[in-house]
């Protein structure tokens, strides 16, 4: 008896998460298709890093077509639908609120719309973000906080957060969101603060001089590393009953700490190479975001193993050996 391979659709494969998550699926033995807003090779990077472009069918796809986005659900018929697709960085959203909101909520509306309409057997995974909280003070955030964003893209992220759950109420799908925290991996694209810190720093150790410009310092974030997140939103689908999740290390680090972590692995003061850029501020920023992954450990079995000490460590090992001067 040949057993049928499950098929996963990602909208967004092209960046960190759908990079990581296509793999992960690849090696779960998925016919994994993915979809991009730009199919060149540059656009693809992040796959080709990971060594699987040649095993994804990628799609050059703007989901916030509805219909060229409801036809290619109808041809591929997936299993598992991972919607990892829209704007991305809390900051820009302040200069592109538009552009926020039309490709996080408006893409999974057209998502869920288009499973209902074809009467489609099948998962939906909505990447949803600790944003959504707002700051959480001195308390963890679960899945019982209420919601309180500060940016354009949380208030999208909570948009797209109740459109996942009105269709899974009220046309009973299988549609689930899971409410990721930072999450960082060598894949990170340069516009992220982390990426921007380990860029800066291992310019610096290889004889360049610049300063590392940054925001503020005391902000308090809580940081995971991206592979064993991918795995958690695989998991949120393997449930039996589709719920949604809150996903992180449930610690608090500051900003300031990863400074000084990555620039005290290359032997460097932080300090001496660092200015602080009152123009860099957030109009409305969180002082203090960090969420309880209890439910996700005790119904999905999964934690968050490796510690933002490593992370950064990891990060800064790729960069060191992939650095250009």
């Amino acid at each position: 008896m040949i057993t049928k391979h499950k098929k996963a659709l990602i909208l967004g494969v092209s960046g960190q998460d759908g990079a990581y998550l296509a793999k992960f699926l690849v090696n779960k033995n998925y016919e994994v298709y993915g979809t991009t807003r730009d199919l060149n090779k540059y656009n693809l990077k992040k796959l080709a890093i990971l060594g699987i472009v040649a095993k994804i069918n990628v799609h050059l796809l703007e989901p916030t077509d509805d219909k060229k986005l409801t036809n290619l659900i109808k041809v591929l018929k997936p299993d598992e639908i991972y919607n990892l697709s829209g704007q991305s960085s809390v900051g820009q959203s302040f200069f592109m609120p538009q552009n926020s909101f039309l490709s996080i909520t408006l893409v999974t509306l057209n998502i869920l719309e288009a499973i209902k309409s074809l009467n489609l057997n099948c998962k939906f995974y909505n990447a949803s973000s600790s944003e959504c909280f707002g700051d959480t003070g001195d308390l963890p955030s679960n899945e019982k906080t209420k919601f309180n964003p500060c940016s354009p893209y949380g208030v999208s992220k909570c948009s797209s957060f109740w459109l996942t759950k009105n269709y899974r109420d009220s046309y009973n799908l299988f549609s689930c969101s899971g409410i990721l925290y930072n999450h960082e991996s060598p894949l990170r694209s340069e516009k992220f603060v982390t990426k921007k810190i380990i860029k800066t720093a291992v310019s610096i150790y290889f004889g360049k001089n610049v300063k590392l410009n940054i925001g503020d310092l005391s902000i308090q974030r809580d940081w995971g590393w991206a592979p064993e997140y991918v795995e958690a939103m695989w998991l949120i689908l393997q449930n039996n009953n589709p719920q949604d999740f809150v996903i992180s290390t449930g610690k608090l680090s500051s900003l300031e700490f990863f400074v000084e972590n990555v620039f005290s692995y290359l032997n460097l003061s932080w300090m001496e190479y660092t200015t602080i850029d009152k123009s860099l501020f957030r109009p409305s920023e969180l002082k203090s975001s960090f969420g309880d992954p209890q439910k996700a450990k005790s119904i999905l079995g999964w934690e968050a193993k490796t510690n933002l000490k490593d992370v950064i460590k990891k990060m800064v090992d790729f960069e060191m050996k992939n650095y250009q001067s």
